[in-house]
């Protein structure tokens, strides 16, 4: 077993749903080497006028501390207690303070697109600047935010784990000669050719174009690449699904067959009804789901959503961060 020294702390709240994704990343590590890392809880206080008071159980000093952040609350609210844990960890003589970030929020505000707006993700990086040491996150939307902050900022892509699931579960996809690997706009086209290069396949990049001012753009698909096709449509960020809910109707009226889609982070703020479009809807568990617990999946689309969890590949990343090695070998 692997004699580090200093001890490692997975932390995360132990009522929140970060929980279930923390355990299973200590799981892996104990499984691996032995009582080196240590599940440590935190707990959150409420005071009645909504004030919260973070507390971790296990004394800290000198330890590396991975922090699991949970991606199911409010992004406002994420943020603040990212914040406060980070404080409580640097005034608790944490010696190296990691962020692992299953979905990092805010990462489409990277611009300033409007006058009088802020630029919320480089505000983001500076409040997780002023106290941890560094960020693991999983296919960030947009990479040139890493260049907002002054700490290392590693974004595992996550076509690995897409593709060792498939493989185990789905590998009829997989050797399906007539799959093409699909992105429903140019902004996501170097993410599909990385999917379709480590799978083997051709990809197609959708166009949006506006009929008129002040409709909402339409998705296009050339006829050739998709017509009598089966399609894998791949994104990041499933907010509302209307996206991948255009793509869907556009690749139908190009004579696309079977459609597939995979989502690494899936918010489903407007329900299940994508799924009525899809033949199976693969999404990562960076969000404990359902997300959104009083919506049902109806009935006709039952079956057809998959979670795939990233608790492998964020548990190697933290495995070699602790050890001093490179992550290069997870980005291939």
């Amino acid at each position: 077993m692997a004699k580090l020294p200093y001890r490692c702390f997975i932390i995360a709240d132990k009522n929140g749903d970060a929980w279930e994704i923390a355990t299973e990343i200590h799981r892996n590590l104990e499984n691996r080497l032995g009582d080196v890392f240590h599940l440590n809880e935190l707990t959150i206080e409420k005071f009645r006028n909504g004030e919260i008071k973070p507390r971790i159980e296990k004394n800290l000093r000198n330890s590396h501390c991975f922090y699991i952040a949970d991606s199911n609350q409010d992004p406002q609210y994420w943020l603040t207690q990212l914040a406060f844990v980070n404080h409580t960890l640097e005034n608790s003589s944490a010696e190296k303070i990691i962020n692992v970030l299953p979905n990092l929020f805010f990462p489409r505000q990277d611009r300033k697109d409007e006058p009088r707006v802020p630029i919320s993700s480089k505000v983001v990086a500076d409040i997780i600047g002023l106290y941890a040491d560094r960020v693991l996150t999983i296919d960030v939307h947009c990479q040139q935010i890493q260049g907002f902050y002054d700490i290392p900022f590693d974004s595992l892509p996550s076509f690995r784990t897409v593709e060792d699931y498939l493989k185990k579960n789905h590998r009829e996809i997989l050797e399906d000669e007539e799959l093409v690997i699909g992105s429903p706009d140019a902004g996501g086209g170097k993410r599909a050719e990385g999917f379709a290069k480590r799978f083997g396949k051709l990809p197609t990049i959708g166009y949006k174009i506006r009929i008129k001012d002040g409709d909402v753009e339409e998705i296009r698909f050339p006829k050739e690449q998709v017509e009598g096709k089966n399609i894998l449509i791949v994104d990041d960020i499933g907010d509302s699904f209307g996206t991948i809910s255009e793509a869907c109707d556009e690749l139908k009226d190009k004579g696309a067959k079977k459609i597939y889609a995979y989502c690494t982070h899936a918010f489903f703020t407007k329900g299940y009804d994508i799924l009525d479009k899809l033949d199976k809807l693969f999404i990562g568990n960076t969000m404990k789901q359902p997300y959104i617990k009083d919506m049902k999946i109806p009935d006709t689309a039952k079956g057809k959503l998959e979670v795939i969890s990233f608790a492998p590949i964020l548990s190697e990343a933290i495995y070699r961060t602790s050890m001093g090695e490179s992550l290069s070998d997870l980005f291939k």
